[in-house]
């Protein structure tokens, strides 16, 4: 017999449709107790929505033990169509980063976000919606912990919540 870490009713479903991966991101991020981890090359418009922007700003004054860790390939669409996740980032510094991949971690091409250490959606690649949700399923979700973070060692800082240049 097998013993697996997972939880009763853990689920895995694949879908291939934008709409349908933002909102599975949309709707757990309400559920997440602690952490919230993104990785992606770039982060979609829907991070500036005024809904997502009050889930996260939400999420984030929970609890000041609360995380957003963003990851990305690019910072730069943050700067010029995210405004609000860089309001977030002044608003909370102690519980939000945004990094950059360095060297060898900008070839990995499979987007995720990781709600606490149990649920995710993960893209197969940035380029294509082939995408799978894992809810209740530590299994894949440790999976994905895992190369979390060896991909944020292998970052660096790239937004702060300070306005430099002035």
């Amino acid at each position: 017999m097998e013993i697996s870490g997972n939880l009763p009713h853990a689920e895995y479903r694949r879908f291939e449709s934008l709409r349908e991966y933002e909102t599975v991101i949309d709707s757990m991020i309400p559920q997440t107790q602690r952490v919230i981890r993104i990785f992606d090359k770039n982060l979609s418009r829907a991070y500036n929505s005024p809904q997502r922007f009050e889930a996260l700003r939400q999420f984030l004054l929970a609890s000041r033990a609360n995380r957003l860790v963003v990851v990305l390939h690019e910072t730069a669409t943050v700067r010029r169509d995210c405004p609000r996740m860089l309001e977030l980032l002044s608003l909370f510094t102690h519980a939000m980063s945004i990094r950059q991949t360095l060297g060898a971690a900008k070839l990995i091409y499979d987007p995720f976000v990781i709600f606490d250490a149990s649920h995710y959606v993960h893209r197969f690649h940035y380029d294509h919606m082939r995408a799978a949700q894992g809810s209740n399923d530590v299994d894949g979700a440790q999976v994905l912990l895992d190369r979390f973070t060896e991909i944020a060692e292998a970052s660096a800082p790239a937004l702060s919540a300070n306005v430099s240049g002035l």
